[in-house]
């Protein structure tokens, strides 16, 4: 079964908005056994968007039309389908009654362009939309049946859920089991993976996948019609290979995954940030219940704040600059330790370097980076630098990566410093606790 996918809209196809509908259709559509097989981005010119369903009608057996459907005079997709088809628009009075009953509820009169949202093509099947004004529908023409649904996500998810995918397993006569496994890494380059795991015999129907989205490298396992014991074999098979590169698996990013261990052990953390800005934090409070875990986040961005609300020591900053694995020991331990009224938290982080474009020295270039973790009386830090090419953003975003995995590693006791290929660390050490609050 042939299943696409085709967006519509002037501000998506000139690329003033993400199409980030697609990139979750397709994950939504893996986790429930089936494939898109194409994706087509149309604009809102009638013509263009008359020529794309005829087309495609006759080569897909399902097709998921996204926006198109609201009050305006560019929301085109239902005139467009209803001249594809050769019918006229009619009102649906199914969705007229709904409308009716959504304008009275927020104490508004109907208008024009409201009702025009009930004007389907003629034959049109009324697919239900119950967190808005703009009803979906599906047609058949041709090979295909097109399901046709509004463009804002909140509305476009719950109907995809909700309607679409049953739907498309009631389509379903026979379809390959497909499972996906995907390993995020950072540290391997694309062309480095490639080429330790591309040299081996991989289980018959297992098939890899890449996707890059800096700091991370995603390696997708996808296994059609493949057993369990074939599937486990090729994840284990990637695991030993990639070693340490290899740092959550299925999950989007490392925050997703230190939130899921501290979270799930009951563990406290709090974070001093100068380099990241309070990055660490953010990532982390996105995630509902975060508020279990996290007792603080400082942003000492400048000394003062260093040395008056983290107690790091002047002289050492004076000795050895804000730059130094000793400054980011006691980043790690006055967060931890120097508030009396915060019960001391099993983990701490805290990062500091220079993110550039400019600050550097011949002694600390831009792109040098120094990154503690606490974990129970002992904090390990690192320095590393990350070549001074690099955008001051690229800096941020892999140092607040190599600090979650830091701490990942902490969480699951092992050692916290890892090595990986293409992050070059140039000095390390682990502090006594204690010491450094003496």
């Amino acid at each position: 079964m042939k299943l696409e996918m085709i967006c519509t809209g002037e501000e998506v196809l000139a690329g003033q908005i993400v199409d980030t509908n697609a990139a979750w259709l397709g994950n939504q559509l893996m986790d429930n056994g089936f494939e898109m097989h194409r994706r087509t981005t149309v604009g809102d010119r009638l013509a263009d968007l008359i020529e794309v369903f005829e087309e495609r009608s006759h080569r897909a057996d399902i097709i998921l039309v996204n926006g198109g459907l609201g009050p305006t005079a560019d929301d085109l997709s239902s005139l467009a389908m209803a001249k594809a088809m050769g019918v006229e628009l009619e009102e649906s009075a199914e969705w007229r009654a709904t409308l009716t009953q959504w304008a009275k509820g927020r104490n508004i009169a109907l208008t024009a362009s409201n009702l025009k949202q009930a004007l389907l093509p003629k034959g049109a099947l009324v697919v239900d939309n119950p967190v808005g004004s703009a009803c979906g529908f599906r047609v058949k023409l041709n090979q295909a049946w097109f399901f046709f649904t509004p463009g804002v996500p909140h509305e476009y998810k719950k109907m995809v859920l909700e309607q679409f995918i049953p739907f498309v397993k009631s389509q379903a006569t026979r379809q390959s089991k497909v499972e996906v496994t995907k390993l995020l890494s950072i540290g391997i380059g694309e062309s480095e993976m490639a080429e330790r795991l591309e040299q081996l015999t991989w289980p018959a129907g297992i098939t890899l996948g890449y996707r890059s989205y800096m700091p991370y490298l995603e390696l997708k396992l996808i296994a059609r019609d493949v057993t369990q014991e074939q599937q486990s074999l090729a994840i284990s098979q990637a695991v030993s290979l990639l070693g340490d590169g290899i740092v959550a698996r299925n999950k989007d990013t490392l925050a997703a995954e230190v939130h899921h261990l501290l979270s799930e052990r009951d563990s406290t953390l709090a974070i001093a940030e100068s380099l990241t800005g309070g990055e660490i934090c953010s990532q982390l409070v996105a995630f509902s219940g975060s508020s279990h875990y996290l007792k603080q986040g400082v942003v000492s961005y400048c000394n003062e704040a260093k040395t008056g609300l983290l107690n790091v020591q002047a002289t050492d900053i004076a000795e050895q600059s804000e730059v130094s694995l000793i400054c980011a020991a006691q980043m790690a331990a006055g967060v931890a330790c120097a508030n009396p009224n915060i019960t001391t938290p099993d983990f701490a982080i805290a990062t500091t370097g220079i993110a550039g474009p400019s600050g550097g020295s011949d002694q600390h270039p831009v792109g040098t980076v120094v990154i503690a973790v606490k974990a129970q009386q002992k904090i390990y830090c690192q320095m590393i630098n990350i070549t001074a090419t690099r955008s001051r953003d690229y800096i941020r975003d892999l140092t607040v990566a190599i600090a979650f995995d830091m701490l990942r590693r902490a969480i699951l006791e092992l050692s916290p410093i890892a090595d990986y290929s293409y992050i070059k660390r140039t000095d390390s050490t682990v502090y006594n606790l204690r010491d450094l609050l003496n």
